[in-house]
């Protein structure tokens, strides 16, 4: 009888063991992992001090004195070093008429340098690669730019391609996402992200100081990374996907226009950032961590802080400090946008961070400056450079950009990492004793410190009909 029984329930048995297993299996495949990454550096010849900037704002007859200050004064306490790379019109003196061809011959250079130095170092053909994803915001060209990388290196007529513009700085998570949610639903898949920004086109040629800022904040760069959802790859791993939430503002027209591409007064078109900025960037962050932080901290602490919360609303105490998340618990490493110094400050203060888990961001910034969506890719290089990286640690990235965008994510690390990639050169001399602007000296005067550091160029002094330095200060005066 309980033979019968037994034969009489196998199929059933059967069949929920073969249901499990397909799920299960499933699974496996739908994990996101980063087989390798390498962040883009330009030829030295490229590379571009205070000093060159300062000479590049004077080609610009659009400024005045007020405007001129206003830039040497963002420069030299931005937090960007003397080693940072501009495009390759800039040296030309070329800035204020790119051609299409610019942009074009400087995303070419990027493509030839990192995309064929990863599928080099992972032994990974172009046609092994199933997705290939390409963001690039301000450079919209036919064919499309993910059409031009195919093209290049010859990859398969059947490869899936996305192109996306106009996504800011924090679009190189929207492509990881697109590439997770393709990972979800296909076995067995390669996918190639490119993320950069295309500068040369871009340049801004009016006085207008919300749109000249951009000028001297971003730089160029970019990163090409290799993702796979193939079990058989998973050993050589370096980076697992455990999370990813982004937040949009879009719909709120205060967050929509504090980061927008448009025209000044006398068609000029440029990058305008809004005095909203940091009100938007606050509640697109605070959004996004309402959301992300249930996923990746463990209980016992959104336990403590929903208590400390109430406890605190309950009492009300006079001048009481508010109940702060420690991230800590469930995160070893931050890996934050370099959108500029007040960023960074701004992140670590909300999420209590401490400066030695700032000093990848601020060390990025210092010597590659804002890289827009590539930026992420050179902290964490840091961070592996300085062999910060153990197995089983926990990265959270998180990114802003044009929208308004505060998008993030938690990796895990697969193995211990130690290669010193795009900082190979230059990663034993950071973090350096002072962060300060070595020509904080020449340009003094740009805060009114010592009326001896004035070095007004030649071109000021004729416009403003100037003979001596004894007329400046009353200038100054006069301007501000």
């Amino acid at each position: 009888m309980d033979t019968v029984l037994f034969l009489l329930y196998l199929p059933l048995i059967s069949y929920l063991l073969f249901k499990i297993y397909n799920v299960l299996n499933q699974k496996r495949h739908q994990n996101c992992y980063i087989l390798d990454y390498q962040c883009y550096k330009p030829g030295d010849d490229r590379m571009v001090s205070t000093d060159f900037s300062g000479d590049v704002i004077l080609r610009n007859k659009k400024l005045g004195m007020p405007e001129y200050k206003f830039l040497l004064k963002a420069i030299v306490s931005s937090g960007i070093g003397e080693h940072t790379y501009a495009p390759r019109i800039v040296f030309e003196g070329r800035e204020n008429s790119p051609t299409l061809d610019d942009g074009l011959h400087e995303m070419d250079e990027f493509f030839d340098d990192s995309i064929s130095k990863l599928l080099a170092r992972s032994g990974v053909s172009p046609t092994e690669i199933d997705v290939l994803v390409v963001n690039v915001s301000m450079l919209a060209a036919v064919p499309s730019l993910s059409s031009r990388i195919m093209n290049r290196y010859k990859m398969r007529d059947d490869i899936k391609t996305y192109n996306l513009t106009g996504m800011g700085c924090s679009a190189s998570l929207v492509s990881i996402n697109i590439v997770q949610n393709i990972f979800k639903t296909q076995k067995n898949v390669n996918a190639l992200v490119v993320t950069s920004e295309s500068l040369s086109p871009n340049w801004y040629a009016g006085n207008d100081r919300s749109m000249i800022l951009a000028n001297c904040l971003f730089r160029s760069g970019g990163c090409a990374i290799l993702l796979t959802n193939k079990v058989s790859l998973r050993h050589r791993a370096m980076l697992e996907l455990k999370c990813l939430v982004r937040t949009h503002h879009g719909a709120r027209d205060e967050a929509y226009d504090c980061c927008i591409q448009t025209e000044d007064e006398e068609g000029r078109v440029g990058f305008h950032l809004g005095k909203t900025l940091p009100k938007a960037a606050t509640r697109a962050l605070v959004d996004n961590i309402k959301q992300i932080a249930p996923k990746i901290l463990p209980l016992r602490e959104l336990l403590r802080f929903t208590i400390a919360s109430f406890l605190r609303k309950m009492a009300q105490p006079k001048g009481a400090e508010r109940a702060t998340i420690n991230f800590k618990t469930g995160v070893d490493h931050f890996c934050l946008h370099t959108g500029g110094k007040a960023v960074i400050d701004g992140i670590g203060q909300s999420l209590n961070l401490t400066e030695y888990d700032l000093e990848p961001a601020r060390m990025t910034l210092h010597r590659f400056g804002n890289t827009s969506a590539g930026s992420l890719w050179y902290v964490l290089g840091y961070m592996e450079a300085k062999k910060r990286l153990k197995k089983g640690d926990k990265i959270f990235m998180i990114s802003f950009g044009a929208g308004f965008k505060c998008n993030s994510c938690l990796w895990e690390v697969s193995r211990d990492l130690g290669e010193r990639n795009v900082w190979d050169d230059c990663v034993d001399r950071y973090p350096p004793q002072t962060l300060g602007n070595p020509f904080m000296e020449k340009y003094g005067w740009i805060n009114n410190d010592d009326p001896s550091t004035f070095q007004i160029p030649n071109y000021f002094m004729e416009k403003y009909g100037w003979t001596n330095n004894s007329e400046i200060p009353i200038a100054f005066q006069i301007l501000d």
